[in-house]
């Protein structure tokens, strides 16, 4: 899962890339699943995590009579956020690990003012929950506590009075980054992928992504999932990548700082993007003369990369043109699907012949309704890699909640091989082979039992040619006041990643 610090002199010498969501919640407070659960969760497929309690929300609309349930509904979370807060700052210090997994305190201070921000500190001291009524105060009173504190704007998108951001009052003084994908949608524009469906409504392009940098903001971007069921990470729901010192608080914590981060939707990404030497975050000299170069590993086929300047796309990649020779290729096995209104539980034993497995990356969503899901079903995935040719894993499905919202789990992994490599799975005691050569034309799927019941895919392989790329690119421009790129990656699987910006001043 973390990558070894990078040697090549693009501005990431040094530095090490690790993945995390620091937005997502649990029972402490309006949610499901208890925090020794989401730290369980958390571990299957992460570096870093902050489990966030929902605990303010100053102007909250109590005189609308519409609107009685909602106001009630939280102020019983937040009610249980500050009886559990004491309590919470000690496990969260009792669960980081240096070097290993790191876990940071936060809690979230809605407004419909100034929008939806998450509080976060960088030790886990006895501060208070801070009842700041504005965004100004919020900031102030931060800056008094005894620990470094950040605030990071979370949904965008909304309109301003509505949850969304209000960039007028926005300040990089303590928000180095903002959320740009949740599962609330994706707020780089007002148009493209990920819309906002959740019934605060939908995106307004005054208070995106690219309207903020449009005027003058600097700030760098994140992907959480929001995840309200004790399973941070769920994947497709937002995570974000951060190139660091080290795993630890203050490496993790300095790269949120610098700005060394970017935004995913699911697949974990590798994204290195650097302008004339300096990597994402930075604030460069000025120069008309612009070197960007990006090195790519995606977790499927790259269908296109985009440089954005300005809010434009200046350049388009796509590695399909440069097509060349693999001997590893990612394979990635999906379960679910069915009617059946019960759980389907899975046990599954891979086995790789004539090959060896390189990488794992577990792809787990865990419980997305936000329902009532049924108590003590919260922490129930394992996995784990035997040796250079095996991986077990244990899982849970449902049917898919609607036709465009999957509930299926998976694995994926790198396998060193050619076409006669095979795979040798024992899913729920039954056996199932494919060589990598079969998977290549494409996937291939099994029923466990008739017409309509729980399926197994296994997907495609794709040869790292797909998967792989970098490119160099020259950009001429006389500038009249600072400038912005920023990288955009879209994978055919739909999944995403965005960096955070590089500014040139003038």
């Amino acid at each position: 899962m973390i990558r070894e610090p990078s040697e090549m002199k693009d501005g990431y010498q040094n530095l090490g890339l690790y993945f995390g969501d620091i937005h997502n919640h649990c029972g402490l407070s309006y949610g499901h699943g208890s925090f020794k659960e989401a730290i369980k969760n958390a571990r299957l497929q992460l570096d870093f995590v902050s489990i966030t309690l929902h605990a303010v929300w100053p102007d909250i609309p109590e005189n609308d009579r519409n609107l009685e349930y909602l106001v009630e509904y939280h102020k019983k979370g937040f009610a249980k956020a500050s009886h559990n807060w004491l309590d919470y700052l000690q496990q969260v210090n009792k669960e980081n690990r240096p070097g290993q997994f790191v876990i940071f305190p936060s809690y979230e201070w809605h407004s419909n003012e100034y929008g939806d921000h998450c509080v976060y500190h960088k030790y886990p001291v006895k501060n208070p929950i801070l009842q700041s009524k504005t965004v100004e105060i919020l900031r102030q009173e931060l800056n008094k506590l005894d620990t470094p504190s950040i605030i990071i704007p979370h949904h965008l998108g909304y309109k301003r009075g509505f949850r969304g951001i209000n960039w007028k009052t926005f300040s990089e003084e303590l928000s180095p980054v903002a959320e740009i994908f949740s599962f609330h949608g994706a707020s780089e524009k007002s148009e493209g992928p990920y819309p906002y469906l959740h019934s605060m409504g939908p995106r307004n392009s005054g208070s995106c992504a690219q309207f903020g940098w449009s005027q003058g903001h600097v700030f760098g971007v994140i992907g959480s999932t929001d995840h309200h069921n004790a399973f941070p990470g769920s994947y497709g729901y937002g995570r974000l990548g951060a190139w660091a010192t080290a795993l630890t608080r203050k490496g993790i914590w300095d790269a949120i700082l610098k700005r060394r981060t970017y935004a995913l939707t699911g697949d974990r990404i590798e994204l290195r993007f650097s302008l004339n030497g300096y990597p994402m975050g930075a604030i460069c000299p000025s120069s008309e003369k612009r070197i960007i170069e990006v090195y790519l590993e995606g977790g499927s086929t790259i269908d296109y990369v985009d440089v954005i300047h300005n809010n434009k796309v200046i350049h388009r990649e796509s590695p399909f043109n440069q097509m060349r020779d693999s001997d590893q290729f990612k394979v990635y096995i999906e379960l679910g699907w069915g009617e059946k209104q019960k759980d389907t539980n899975w046990d599954v034993n891979l086995r790789v012949v004539g090959g060896e497995i390189m990488s794992v990356e577990p792809r787990f969503r865990g419980f997305n309704s936000q329902g009532n899901p049924q108590r003590n079903k919260y922490a129930y995935m394992a996995w784990e890699q035997v040796n250079a040719h095996q991986i077990n894993f244990q899982t849970r499905t449902r049917p898919n909640t609607s036709l465009h919202t999957p509930s299926t789990e998976g694995m994926s992994f790198v396998v060193k091989g050619n076409e006669t490599t095979t795979l040798v799975a024992m899913i729920n005691g039954k056996s199932y082979e494919h060589t990598l050569g079969e998977l290549m034309s494409g996937s291939q799927t099994h029923y466990l039992g008739g017409f309509v019941s729980p399926a197994i895919c296994f997907h495609r392989s794709i040869p790292q040619s797909e998967y792989q790329h970098q490119f160099r690119f020259i950009h001429q421009y006389i500038p009249d006041r600072r400038d912005w790129y920023y990288i955009r990656v879209r994978q055919c699987n739909n999944q995403y990643a965005w960096s955070s910006p590089i500014w040139i001043n003038n």
